[in-house]
C-alpha cells in the first residue's frame, strides 16, 4: 500500500500520487497518461496532474488498482 509520507516531490498536490516503491513499469503512465508521467532522471513515475473528470478518474483508479507493487496512493493533499 501506498504511502503518502514516501510520496515523490514531482506528485502534485491532491489525492493521487506515487510513492518511492514504483518500480517505473510504465503501466499508470500507458493506462492515465493525462495524470502520470516519468521522471527519466529517477526513473520512476509521478503524478504531474491530478485528475479532473470523471473519465481522469476512472482511469487514474485503474492504474492504482493495477499498479503491481500498490506504489500508488490515493489519500494525498
Amino acid at each position: 500500500m501506498a504511502d503518502a509520507e514516501n510520496k515523490y516531490p514531482q506528485n502534485t498536490s491532491g489525492a493521487y500520487y506515487v510513492d518511492d516503491q514504483c518500480i517505473d513499469c510504465d503501466l499508470c503512465r500507458e493506462t492515465a497518461p493525462a495524470n502520470f508521467k516519468r521522471d527519466d532522471d529517477g526513473g520512476h513515475s509521478f503524478v504531474f496532474k491530478q485528475p479532473e473528470t470523471d473519465e481522469e478518474r476512472e482511469l487514474a483508479e485503474e492504474a492504482l488498482a493495477g499498479c503491481p507493487v500498490e506504489a500508488i496512493g490515493r489519500d494525498g493533499e
